[in-house]
This record gives C-alpha cells, sequence and structure tokens, in this order.
C-alpha cells in the first residue's frame, strides 16, 4: 500500500489509469471536469472572494481584511497567505480550553471601520486573562472540496488515541464546531466547508449570517450606537453558497516533475526516505473520496499528505489551545502545495523545511530522531522530494 501511494504522490508513475484519481491543476484554478452550471457557480464565487466589502455592506465594525483573498493571495487567489491573524486564549488542565468568548473571542481584530474609531473604539488587545497568544498565517484552500468529500468513517478509523501498535503515535478526532469530525482549521475545527467559510467571514470581515448572526464585540464590550448600518443578516444564503462552491472547486495543485532524470531519481529517493523515517504515518500520501453527486468528487483517490486527525507535538510547538485540542495538539498539516511556500509551520516560525522538521517533538519525536541520523544524501533526497509537493 504504502509503495503505490508514492507512485500516486510523485505523479511520475500511475497505479492504475482509472478514472477515480483526482485531476490536478495549476495554483488558483478549478477542478477539470466540472459541468458548466458548476464552472458558473465557481466563477460567480471567485468574484465574490476577491470583492471587498464596504461599512455599507456590512464590513466591521472590527475586522482584519476587507476582502477573503487579502487572507488567501498566494500564489493566487485561494491560496495561502501572508497577513498573519493574532489568536489568543487560555488553557488550564482541569477545565480545558477557553477560548475567551466574553473577552471577545479567541481570534483578535485589528482593524475598525470609520464610525467605530470615532466612538472611541480601536483595535482589540490581547485579554489579560490569556495564557498563549500566536500569529497564524492562512494556509491554502486548493483541493479542500476534495477533502470535505472523505468519509467520515475513514478519518476515524485512523484515529488511534491509545497507541495500540505502541509506536508513539496516537492521533485525535478534532471537534467540528458543528457537531461531528473536524478537519478544517488548525486545530480541526471545522467540520464542513460551510461552517469554515460563514466563521471565516464573521471573524475576519465582520459579517454575519444565519449561522453567525451576531457581530464580534470589541474585547466583549457592547458596541456603541450607530456603528453598523446594516441589518443583520449581512451576507445571504445564497453568497453563502457561492463562496462555499468557490472553495470547494479549487483544485489541488500538480507536484513538481523536473526534466531532469536525475532529480526525478532523486525525488523518488526522497519519496521513499519520507516513509522510511515515518513522516508518512501522520502526512498520509493519499485519501479517497465517498460517494458523491458532483463527478469531479465522487470516489477520488487525491494527494493530502494528513491524516486529518490532532497530534502532540510537544513544547516548542505549544501555544493556543482549541476546541478539544490541547496548546500542543494541531491538525495534521497538508503537505500538497509545500513548494509554493517559504515559510513554514502553523505559525510560519521555521524559514526551512528541516527546521519546520526539527521542532517537530512528542508524536513526531521518533520521525525526527530518524531525520537527524540520516546520512547528508538520504536527508538532502527528503528534503528535494518535500520541496517536489
Amino acid at each position: 500500500m504504502r509503495a503505490s501511494a508514492l507512485l500516486l504522490v510523485l505523479g511520475l508513475l500511475a497505479c492504475d489509469a482509472s478514472e477515480d484519481r483526482a485531476p490536478e491543476a495549476e495554483p488558483g484554478e478549478p477542478l477539470p471536469g466540472l459541468s458548466a452550471a458548476e464552472m458558473e457557480s465557481f466563477a460567480a464565487g471567485k468574484a465574490l472572494f476577491n470583492r471587498a466589502f464596504s461599512p455599507g455592506e456590512g464590513l466591521g465594525p472590527l475586522f482584519n481584511q476587507t476582502r477573503c483573498s487579502s487572507c488567501h493571495d498566494l500564489p493566487t487567489s485561494g491560496g495561502h497567505g501572508a497577513e498573519p491573524v493574532t489568536k489568543a486564549s487560555r488553557f488550564d488542565a482541569g477545565e480545558g480550553c477557553d477560548l475567551l468568548r466574553r473577552e471577545g473571542g479567541d481570534l483578535l481584530q485589528a482593524s475598525v471601520v470609520p464610525a467605530l474609531r470615532e466612538a472611541g473604539v480601536l483595535a482589540e488587545r490581547v485579554p489579560p486573562s490569556a495564557t498563549a497568544v500566536t500569529e497564524l498565517r492562512p494556509p491554502p484552500l486548493y483541493g479542500l472540496g476534495l477533502v470535505a468529500a472523505v468519509d467520515e468513517a475513514d478519518i476515524l478509523r485512523r484515529a488511534e488515541p491509545t497507541d495500540r501498535n505502541g509506536d508513539g503515535v496516537t492521533g485525535r478526532v478534532g471537534h467540528g464546531s458543528e457537531g461531528g469530525v473536524g478537519r478544517f482549521g488548525a486545530k480541526g475545527q471545522h467540520g464542513t466547508l460551510g461552517a469554515f467559510v460563514t466563521e471565516a467571514l464573521n471573524v475576519e470581515l465582520g459579517l454575519t449570517s444565519t449561522a453567525h448572526p451576531s457581530e464580534q464585540l470589541p474585547n466583549g464590550a457592547p458596541l456603541p450606537g450607530g456603528v453598523d448600518p446594516r441589518d443583520e443578516p449581512e451576507v445571504d444564503e445564497d453568497q453563502i453558497d457561492l463562496l462555499t462552491a468557490y472553495v470547494r472547486f479549487l483544485a489541488p495543485t500538480r507536484p513538481e516533475v523536473p526534466e531532469s532524470p536525475e532529480d526525478r531519481a532523486v525525488i523518488r529517493t526522497g519519496g521513499r526516505v519520507f516513509e522510511e523515517v515515518g513522516c508518512a504515518v501522520c502526512h498520509v500520501p493519499t485519501m479517497v473520496t465517498g460517494p458523491s453527486e458532483i463527478p469531479s468528487l465522487d470516489r477520488k483517490r487525491f494527494r493530502i499528505y494528513s491524516d486529518l486527525l490532532l497530534h502532540d507535538l510537544g513544547e516548542d510547538l505549544a501555544d493556543v489551545c482549541g476546541p478539544g485540542a490541547a496548546p500542543s495538539e494541531w491538525m495534521t498539516s497538508r503537505l500538497v502545495g509545500l513548494r509554493h511556500r517559504t515559510q513554514f509551520l502553523h505559525n510560519r516560525r521555521a524559514q526551512s523545511l528541516e527546521a519546520a522538521i526539527l521542532l517537530h517533538g512528542r508524536e513526531g519525536a521518533a520521525s525526527r530522531s530518524a531525520f537527524r541520523a540520516l546520512d547528508e544524501d538520504s536527508r538532502e533526497a527528503l528534503l528535494r522530494f518535500l520541496r517536489s509537493l
């Protein structure tokens, strides 16, 4: 199974040529094979994703950006982002995670509309009760429709909270905010694309919806009168559907396939090393979607490099907590599209892939040790493999 997964990952050889292989594309392109109606929804959703909202249309009163693409624009619309968002939380080993809702929530808004500024209210501050603060970098959205289409049972069967096989790796299911298995967000806090989209609109742009009908409050304090001219909800269900369709239909990106046979051989070697040192235990190379009415998402095998589970990565990577997730627990990052990034980890504190690997502790400690023990050629092959994804 692991060898066939590698062949799928590298894109150099195919374990079969059947139609269940998810087609990949250049960054920002839609899934190949969409119907005319699906392409129309993708195009309309993309236009809305790249549109700037004004205060008169519901922006704010507290917000971080004026458009979705401000956080997801590298290397194209729908990609990762350079603009960080600040998160804060309070964690107690006995009481668990407090997302500071009474003090304005765990995600801080750095901007306010002019009317709120004139009322004397400025950007949110880190609440005094917070025990951790971090700057998260927005992840890429390419291929999320395929992630959403994975059967819940396939995620659950990979979970191993008691480390039955004794390899030091457990893996827990994230708590989706709307119930069910979480598969989106750094802490696995969203189970559906709709939940992911509506919360982002609310906490990043200050746009209310039927799912999030209340405005963000400045560190929990009431909003002054007259600062929010638009009635709730500020975005309707049609707009939510279009934005969700855009994210759902973004194609996963292609890996690099070098022209040089020698370079391709190094990448193949690096792929083998990736599995030998245990990286693929959590960064599972491929998954298969379940049955779908959308042919482009129906029973497709796709590259993911994640098990969509929470893992404890140790104190070096501990900061904020999440719903059901301790400060050191993180959803396994998808490595697809890694070649388009220059900073790594949830807060992009690692400026190289090697640095990112060496920060993996606890459940990642065995793989980190195996990486350190590699000879120079094997280590460079592994890093070259990762840079090709």
